[in-house]
């Protein structure tokens, strides 16, 4: 893993399943996984509630060869966790604090004020956020207490561990210790999924409409927003990076930019309001963990690419070779000697989820011979892998990234 991050050619291709949150799989496709493939005992743990994702367990790394974990999974206790029933109804466990309810077949859950800030209407396999605290008309003039506001957007109040308790400095210290415990204990890659988004916090806080009425007509007012934001997560890793410093390998950042069809916003809006912003967190991060800096970031990037690289991008995930310009041969060549692809394995919009496993086979063999070559590539299909893919499928595709990879 280090050597293809190094751009490196390793002695073969690096596998990531569920390191972070958008290279996993869900947890009804996980179940139906097992059964297909005939594995018993064990549990399947929802580590990330929000999308309804299920935490990889041993024989899972082991089976698919996989390189790399989140660190969050040393926090979990499975015997801990309550038992739970997914939108399929096969089992599963979530966190005791998980006190999500059922209403008219929709499952909701509230915040401690008893808003429902997400709901997961029946026949969905993933929380959608319902509550926007800034959306009403004069957002822009009260986002302070940013951080109070913070809290009552889904992704906030539903964490992951090991952000599922209060930072506290006894909790910090637990980061640290147990994050160093890992280390010692594996000889996968660790990586700490973070966040710290610009783009996409404004759009959970004000709602997309108004976030894009905002950069087109109050770039001012807005641009104080994002310093808020970025001065919010600058402390959030001033008082965690030195706990984990040396122990964690990969820091994911996150910020959906793009859409099907290319960027959301023009490259000239990325360069005015958000490079400048990114380039601190990013710099700030890689200076005081000394980990590399990977952003996740769906849709069609390839015009941002050259300013996602100067703001301190050195891994891209998912690389959704789907949308516009983003062809794997394409971003190999241009920029290949500047990041490493981390995804693009298997087209999971299209051929994972509807083709045949010959198909399956093929795509992944071909996006190998791509992408390897001089390292610079993690392997992983294109985000996760959702409920309605067929287990043939995601066997077919494993193999063949173990064949093909070396």
């Amino acid at each position: 893993m280090l050597s293809a991050i190094a751009h490196r050619e390793p002695d073969r291709v690096p596998i990531d399943q569920g390191s972070m949150h958008s290279s996993g799989i869900t947890a009804i496709a996980y179940n139906r996984l097992k059964k297909h493939l005939g594995v018993e005992g064990g549990c399947t743990l929802v580590y990330d509630l929000v999308q309804q994702l299920a935490l990889p367990e041993d024989w899972y790394l082991d089976r698919f060869r996989v390189d790399a974990v989140d660190m969050g999974r040393a926090f979990i206790v499975p015997e801990e966790w309550k038992s739970w029933e997914l939108p399929d109804g096969s089992p599963a466990r979530v966190p005791r604090w998980f006190n999500a309810e059922y209403e008219n077949g929709d499952l909701v859950y509230r915040d401690a004020d008893g808003d429902v800030i997400g709901r997961m209407p029946k026949g969905f396999t993933c929380i959608d956020q319902t509550f926007w605290p800034l959306s009403g008309p004069d957002g822009l003039e009260r986002f302070q207490p940013l951080q109070e506001h913070m809290r009552k957007v889904t992704w906030a109040a539903i964490p992951s561990p090991p952000f599922d308790e209060p930072l506290t400095e006894q909790r910090l210290r637990e980061i640290g210790k147990v994050a160093w415990s890992l280390r010692e204990s594996t000889d996968r890659a660790i990586v700490l999924p973070l966040g710290c988004n610009l783009f996409e916090w404004t759009q959970f806080l004000f709602g997309i409409e108004n976030q894009y009425a905002y950069l087109a007509g109050e770039k001012q007012k807005f641009a104080r927003v994002l310093d808020a934001l970025t001065e919010v997560h600058l402390e959030f890793l001033s008082r965690l990076l030195p706990h984990v410093r040396g122990a964690v390998d990969i820091l994911v950042m996150g910020d959906d930019l793009g859409m099907q069809r290319g960027p959301q916003i023009s490259p000239d809006t990325y360069r005015e309001l958000f490079l400048p912003r990114h380039k601190r967190i990013y710099s700030y991060a890689k200076q005081h963990s000394g980990a590399a800096i990977m952003l996740h970031s769906c849709g069609g990037l390839y015009p941002l690419i050259p300013s996602l690289i100067e703001a301190g991008v050195e891994i891209l995930n998912p690389v959704q070779t789907s949308a516009r310009n983003m062809e794997p041969e394409r971003l190999k060549r241009e920029f290949g000697a500047d990041l490493t692809f981390w995804g693009g394995g298997c087209d999971t919009q299209g051929v994972l989820i509807r083709g045949a496993p010959d198909q399956v086979r093929e795509d992944v063999r071909r996006r190998i011979e791509v992408f390897a070559p001089g390292g610079g590539f993690v392997w992983c299909q294109i985000h996760n892998i959702l409920p309605d893919v067929p287990p043939e499928n995601i066997v077919a595709m494993f193999e063949a990234a173990a064949e093909f990879g070396g």
